[in-house]
């Protein structure tokens, strides 16, 4: 058959068939991105709000000053901080819920968002039947206390919640004068149980995964600050606001409350610093590569300045989207750089948010804003070095 005219048509078929599995992976991919920047986009105003909140706290009891006896409740010790830190402290605890209630919107609408929300909670509060293996510490003692899944844990209840809720929909019927009830109690209703459920199981091995991660980037905290601050600078520009990114993010801001009376984290310095750097990379490659990015691709960069000045990763989402195999390795390469100079300087952070406008909060705010610079220049010259010129 391969040498007889029949065989075009097999091959057309196959063709066809080929492409279309093609077209599939594409929207398959497509649409889990599209459902996780959902969420992350609604959850980002939250954490820059709560953040810079929590940091303006920490500004004003170091502006009126705390006992040395006290450096323990920095942040909280006068009553104005205090404020500042509760109003900052509920908005980032709505971090978890928020992201995975709007992914599960994204996936299910409205019905979704109720069953994501709670999937959201459960995660941050680590509720699970029975106890959870290698938790820090041993074992949860009680039978729905553990130890949070944390944003991973988000991520995966945020799908299942509006996976669930579209199950619901498709095999629950009701009459059509009830059509007006099924979306307003029975399918947020039955979405919130089944959802709470599943979570309650999936909670076990996620809350061990993120322990263990964790657990992994505390080692490296011990043994080389260096070390860690490359590892926490590069996960934050493997995807720029995704999994990767947050999971480093959550662990970064974890540290701060056992760092506080010794001046700060490490750990989150790195973070911040490490998100800093992909947008000012962008700047970096539109200026001094000015023939390989469209006049409308160097006005972004410019809009790139602001984003990274003020920790906003996302804003290199367009660029690392359009041209994964080039600039992100190049993202990473200089905010691992970033945050390795941070760690190798021991430069450490009060604030869990706020980019340049927290940068009084740094332990040596000039060799702060000196390590963000030289991986910003890392970035942006191989970023730029790599990408093809404008096709004339």
């Amino acid at each position: 058959m391969a040498l007889s005219g029949n065989a075009e048509v097999y091959r057309a078929a196959n063709g066809a068939q080929a492409s279309t599995a093609s077209n599939e992976k594409q929207s398959l991919g497509g649409a889990f991105y599209k459902h996780l920047m959902s969420g992350v986009s609604q959850m980002l105003p939250f954490v820059i709000g709560g953040g810079i909140m929590i940091a303006l706290a920490f500004l004003i009891d170091g502006a009126m000053g705390v006992p040395n006896d006290s450096l323990g409740n920095l942040g909280s010790y006068h009553e104005l901080a205090s404020m500042f830190m509760k109003i900052g402290g509920s908005a980032f605890g709505l971090m978890l819920p928020v992201f995975a209630g709007y992914v599960a919107y994204s996936i299910a609408e409205k019905p979704g968002l109720v069953a994501g929300f709670v999937a959201g909670a459960i995660a941050k509060e680590g509720y699970a039947f029975g106890k959870i293996p290698y938790a820090q510490g041993g074992e949860a003692t009680s039978a729905l206390a553990g130890v949070s899944s944390g944003f991973l844990g988000a991520l995966v209840g945020g799908f299942i919640a509006g996976a669930l809720v579209l199950l619901v929909k498709k095999y629950v019927k009701v009459p059509r004068s009830l059509e007006g009830a099924k979306s307003i109690l029975l399918l947020p209703l039955f979405g919130t149980i089944l959802t709470g459920f599943v979570m309650l199981a999936v909670n076990i091995p996620m809350a061990a995964i993120n322990t263990a991660m964790n657990n992994f980037l505390g080692g490296l905290g011990g043994g080389s600050a260096v070390l860690l601050g490359l590892v926490l600078g590069g996960m934050m520009a493997v995807d720029m606001g995704g999994p990767v990114n947050k999971a480093a993010y959550v662990f970064g801001t974890g540290t701060l409350a056992a760092t506080v009376a010794t001046g700060g984290s490490v750990a989150m310095a790195a973070v911040m610093a490490g998100g800093m750097v992909p947008p000012l990379a962008i700047f970096v490659a539109t200026l001094l590569f000015k023939n390989k990015f469209t006049k409308e691709e160097r006005n972004s960069g410019l809009t790139n300045i602001v984003m990274g000045l003020s920790f906003i990763t996302e804003g290199a989402i367009p660029f690392g989207a359009a041209d994964p195999a080039r600039a992100i390795p190049s993202f990473i390469l200089g905010s691992a750089v970033a945050g390795g100079l941070v760690g190798l300087a021991n430069i450490k952070l009060m604030a869990p948010h706020g980019g340049i406008f927290v940068i009084a909060l740094t332990s040596n705010a000039l060799l702060y804003i000196v390590s963000v610079l030289v991986g910003a220049l890392v970035s942006g010259v191989v970023y730029g070095y790599l990408r093809k010129p404008i096709e004339k």
